[in-house]
């Protein structure tokens, strides 16, 4: 299932795929702590970087180091049920700002949700961020 949506779009059709949506919208805030209420207590995100976190308060201090800010736009939703848990992927691309204030946009992301009894019990993050930051340095990736 593929819901194809706007920034504002409206709720999707799938309860996991809002699960994830909320969870994304909360974060972009940034909000950790509302966040958190969509994730088990034994959450496992993993970020760009390999790094492993508990909380959604971990990716946040890592995105304030990274940008002065950045949030998403939502491109799609593709929702992967099972027996026993569902894989919902969102798709699109982040815009903001580099710590310098320098604008971006077009960075493109992919992030995998697992989702186990209405609770996000996985989360692994994918973005051009690095290739990027590379580039502006004056290295290819």
């Amino acid at each position: 299932m593929t819901a194809t949506l706007a920034p504002d779009a409206p709720e999707l059709s799938s309860p996991d795929a809002q699960i994830v949506r909320d969870f994304l919208d909360a974060s972009m805030k940034p909000d950790p702590e509302k966040a958190a209420t969509y994730m088990s207590d034994d959450v496992v995100i993993t970020f760009t970087d390999g790094a492993k976190y508990d909380h959604p308060s971990g990716t946040t201090a890592f995105n304030a180091a990274r940008y002065k800010w950045v949030k998403k736009k939502f491109g799609q939703f593709d929702v992967a049920p099972g027996k026993t848990e569902t894989v919902v992927y969102s798709v699109g691309t982040l815009y903001g700002e580099w710590p310098d204030g320098t604008p971006f946009d077009g960075n493109r992301y992919v992030d995998r949700f697992v989702i186990r009894n209405g609770k996000i019990v996985k989360m692994d993050v994918w973005n051009e961020s690095a290739e990027r930051i590379l580039i502006r340095q004056g290295t290819r990736a």
